[in-house]
């Protein structure tokens, strides 16, 4: 019976960009750090990308690894320099496995002269002799590897797979071959006595081996051509003897075959750490559930509603069962939620790469100083925040970090520095990009706008003045490069952040750096929000906009040409928004002093919104309005309340940057 290993492929891909983020993270650490545990855990994710290609049929994909774990294996073993050359030519070699990875798994056109170009240089690099000097031999490690390579070992192994090791895709004899490469290997098959040729399965494992290795290895080295099986066998390695290595003409004694193995030695090697095991599970099944929680959140309000209008003492048990089950909606929502949380580490994981290698390409030192790499988010938000993050750490370095001869003439260190900071705030996570550099520089921002014809002028606030260089194409570039200059930058951050429900912030002082703050919600799938009324309809406020809502007197209104409505709350005038004028609703709106004022804030700004009445603060499901239906000013989609009818959720950045632009001008 053939085994289909197309089911396995999806693991295999998934293992295997995880891998390479594990290199490309250890070889950036690698430049700086010549322990050898860390040239040992790139060895280790190489290998295993190697072994996994070669078992799957992906042949130029495990030939490529090859060179790149000969470079690594010298770099361990002591035999070559950890060298900036090195690190940099494996970090170009990881690009293109990158590359040739993508292309088996999606079916995509391969760029064949990037991984041509690749592998002659890793073949180049290899066949030059090694340095007789190593980084690598100042350290502890290299001694015991150097001491391993002048003398011969001979490993017995006993190799017991489980007999799910087919079902999982692998090969023991790819296992023994590779052995075989490794030194003198004599092998003895064992078969489960239990087993029947009649009760057979093609498909279950019923071989174990004794091995006996004869090799200069170490047994860490003998032990990483297991890594790929780890999980799927019980594995012994223990060394027979440590004999001097013989000259070519020498005769070596055979061992005893007599082998006495302490229980404590076998060790059944696992995937899943001692405290609990892990399962890799489909997006797709956790957006489904998160679907069902939404309709679950949406039926629990209808039930909720209906049982206000009912006789608390002759129904307290519904009442109570009512209680206990909103209680447990919002623990499974919580736990839901949960499942689709990843700590934003896999985002902040890519920057320290783009700023080696774009600090290098400008001439420029910086280092990167991250906080808060734990703090999780939801996977949708995480995924669309890569692009913005990349192109505010490009503006720091390209604009913001100056050269290390400016940067010493003004008195600071020449290495600049980034910071990269996540935080929880409440219902959002606040992520923040900042660079000690030159910091913004305001005439020129309002000199290039005036180009550009935005209208502005020299009364604008600093913040007003940032908010500039967030327009279409707006740029303070002398001329274009391919770092920056184009001008799309900073409006795919405001862009897709915006998208994202979030809202960007910007402060800046000049000759000492800038800072951005990004607030973001921790899901896109469900927000606590206040309920409020407008001619008779219910709207929905994201509860995080929300500051305070207040009955205001007739003295706190306030109107000034051009400007319309203010209300003065604490000495501070904001600008009045009606809802029921800007939504076009039927009616006509009660004095202010008559209604409600809610007081909302989005991107440093506030705003007062005139509304009917309060309803409450309740948990909605968030559904898209322009999916369904079509984009509408000032919405950021929609729910559905608990007497079913649906109820607009409004976008409070919007409208807040409406106005106060409007004001502006």
């Amino acid at each position: 019976m053939s085994i289909d290993l197309q089911q396995f492929h999806r693991t295999f891909f998934e293992e295997c960009f995880e891998g390479l983020d594990l290199i490309e993270r250890e070889l950036l650490h690698m430049s700086g750090d010549a322990s050898g545990e860390t040239v040992n855990a790139v060895f280790r994710a190489a290998h295993s990308i190697k072994g996994g290609a070669a078992t799957f049929g992906f042949a130029a994909i495990a030939s490529f690894t090859h060179h790149m774990e000969t470079l690594l294996d010298q770099m361990r073993s002591g035999k070559r320099a950890i060298s900036e050359a090195a690190v940099d030519l494996l970090l170009r070699a990881t690009d293109a496995l990158r590359g040739l990875l993508n292309a088996a798994r999606d079916g995509t056109v391969l760029n064949q002269a990037v991984v041509i170009e690749a592998e002659a240089e890793l073949q180049r690099f290899l066949n030059d002799a090694p340095p007789s000097t190593s980084i690598a031999q100042t350290t502890s490690a290299a001694p015991a590897a150097s001491a391993s390579a002048n003398a011969e070992q001979v490993y017995l192994i006993h190799f017991v797979p489980l007999p799910e090791l087919f079902r999982s895709g692998n090969d023991p004899l790819l296992i023994l071959r590779e052995l075989a490469g490794l030194g003198a290997l004599e092998s003895t098959l064992e078969i489960d006595p239990q087993a029947t040729l009649v009760a057979a399965d093609a498909e279950s494992c019923l071989m174990s081996w004794r091995l006996r290795l004869r090799c200069t290895h170490s047994e860490a080295e003998v032990r990483d051509v297991f890594v790929w099986v780890e999980g799927d066998c019980q594995l012994e390695i223990v060394r027979e003897a440590s004999i001097a290595a013989p000259s070519r003409s020498a005769v070596v004694a055979e061992a005893s075959p007599a082998v006495v193995v302490d229980a404590s030695v076998a060790r059944l090697v696992e995937h899943a750490p001692a405290d609990g095991g892990s399962i890799r599970v489909a997006t797709e099944k956790i957006d489904a559930l998160m679907n069902l929680v939404g309709e679950l959140i949406i039926t629990q309000a209808m039930l909720t509603q209906r049982a206000s209008t009912l006789d608390p003492v002759i129904n307290e048990k519904l009442l109570a069962g009512l209680t206990q089950l909103d209680r447990n909606t919002r623990l499974l929502q919580e736990a839901v939620m949960s499942t689709r949380m990843l700590p934003i580490d896999n985002v902040f994981s890519r920057v320290p790469r783009m700023i080696r290698d774009l600090a290098g390409k400008l001439g420029k030192q910086a280092r990167l100083s991250t906080f808060g790499e734990a703090t999780e988010l939801d996977k949708s938000v995480i995924e669309k925040l890569s692009d913005p993050l990349n192109h505010l750490v490009r503006n720091s370095l390209d604009h913001g970090i100056e050269l290390p001869e400016e940067r010493l003439a003004a008195g600071k260190d020449a290495v600049g520095t980034v910071t990269l900071k996540a935080m929880h705030q409440g219902d959002n996570i606040v992520i923040e990009v900042a660079d000690d550099g030159r910091g913004l520089d305001r005439k020129r921002i309002l000199a290039k706008a005036r180009e550009r014809g935005i209208d502005c002028g020299d009364h604008f606030s600093d913040s007003d003045v940032w908010q500039l260089i967030f327009a279409p194409g707006f740029s303070t570039a002398a001329q274009v490069t391919d770092v920056s200059g184009r001008g799309v930058g900073m409006d795919v951050v405001k862009r897709n952040i915006g998208a994202l429900g979030g809202s960007v912030e910007l402060s800046s002082v000049e000759g000492r750096g800038s800072r951005t703050l990004i607030r973001l919600p921790l899901t896109l799938a469900i927000l606590d929000g206040m309920s409020v009324e407008v001619a008779g309809d219910v709207f929905i406020l994201p509860l995080s906009s929300v500051i305070e809502s207040l009955q205001p007197g007739a003295e706190q209104i306030k109107s000034v040409a051009q400007a319309g409505s203010l209300v003065r709350v604490r000495k501070e005038y904001l600008p009045l928004v009606d809802l029921r004028s800007w939504f076009g609703l039927a009616g006509t709106s009660p004095p202010p002093e008559e209604a409600i004022v809610v007081i909302v804030e989005s991107e440093g700004r506030k705003l007062a919104l005139q509304v009917d009445a309060l309803v409450g603060q309740q948990q909605v499901v968030i559904k898209s309005l322009e999916a369904n239906y079509r984009r509408i000013r000032g919405v950021s989609g929609a729910t559905i309340l608990g007497d079913g009818r649906v109820s607009l959720i409004l976008d409070v950045g919007a409208v807040v940057r409406h106005f106060s632009h409007a004001q502006a001008a």
